[in-house]
């Protein structure tokens, strides 16, 4: 596999920047956060690619995409739409992981017709609070009471839009453990970085209108699936097993011995669920073939 090739595209108050890498049916990879850098997928991004065309993009408030606003919801869904336009990509599947998990939902909801389908890893849900309030108790849990309050004063700074990059860092550091099956057996952090206005923008109302989307989601219009870590602070009972029951064309991985990064603790195991659900997408009456698919057997 040869090195990543830049990715540039126009979008509302600028450009959204990224790379693109291997061959095969398109994959649009959406990061978590929100707010956060991209790069962090890089190594799913390479998992991907071993099959599919993969592109990743930073989305809007940090380099080398543009600072700019407005961070919501909706705005987030267009920038994604100006992305797979720039590519000329009229159709792809979209894999998200966390917000991008969630995002990608969004996208099935909204913009069904330009998706071959979703696939979201380990995303907060769209029914009810989609576990987010009980996602947030399990990883106080699951962090000491000293070091949790630090934290939980730092996240109020950011998400009130005052808080810093290197504060951001030391919050994630707190929480870092949390997110993993086996606290004791923790890889290191990546380098992360934050856009504060792209995390307290986004935040604010990720929540709003999931009666809405997952209304559109039960519409059958578009095929998606979920997967999720079995020791996940995100209980996927909730949040995810709620979410697939929505659909009859949606799906549920739950990956054993694994927290929120699931392909960092059972690597492999993303791209093992994208391929059985372009597998199912080729066995469904009408499928068309994409660039880079062979035909189903």
């Amino acid at each position: 596999m040869g090195a990543p090739e830049v990715l540039n595209v126009a979008a509302d108050g600028g450009s959204l920047s990224g790379w693109i890498q291997g061959t095969g049916p398109p994959v649009l990879l959406l990061h978590g956060g929100p707010g956060l850098n991209h790069t962090y997928l890089d190594d799913l991004g390479a998992e991907l690619a071993a099959e599919f065309r993969v592109a990743s993009y930073q989305q809007r408030g940090l380099v080398p995409s543009t600072l700019e606003g407005p961070f919501t919801v909706a705005q987030s869904i267009e920038d994604a739409i100006a992305v797979l336009d720039g590519l000329q990509w009229p159709r792809a599947w979209v894999v998200g992981h966390s917000w991008g998990g969630h995002l990608a939902l969004r996208l099935a909801a909204d913009r069904p017709e330009r998706l071959l389908g979703a696939l979201a890893v380990e995303p907060i849900g769209v029914v009810g609070d989609g576990g987010h309030a009980a996602f947030e108790a399990e990883m106080s849990a699951r962090t000491s009471l000293e070091r949790r309050r630090r934290a939980e004063e730092l996240d109020e700074r950011e998400l009130s839009g005052e808080g810093t990059d290197a504060e951001f860092r030391e919050a994630m550091e707190i929480w870092w453990p949390a997110y993993f099956a086996d606290p004791e057996q923790v890889p290191p952090m990546p380098p992360m970085r934050t856009s504060v206005p792209a995390y307290a923008g986004i935040s604010a109302e990720m929540l709003d209108g999931l009666d809405l989307v997952a209304a559109q989601l039960a519409d059958g219009h578009c095929l998606y699936a979920v997967l999720a870590g079995a020791a996940s602070p995100i209980p996927w009972g909730q949040a995810a097993r709620a979410t697939v029951e929505l659909s009859p064309r949606a799906s549920l991985t739950v990956v054993g011995a694994a927290g929120h990064f699931p392909w960092v603790e059972q690597p492999g195991c993303v791209l093992a669920s994208l391929r059985r659900l372009s597998m199912q997408a080729a066995r469904e009456p009408g499928h068309q073939l994409v660039a880079g698919e062979s035909p189903a057997v």
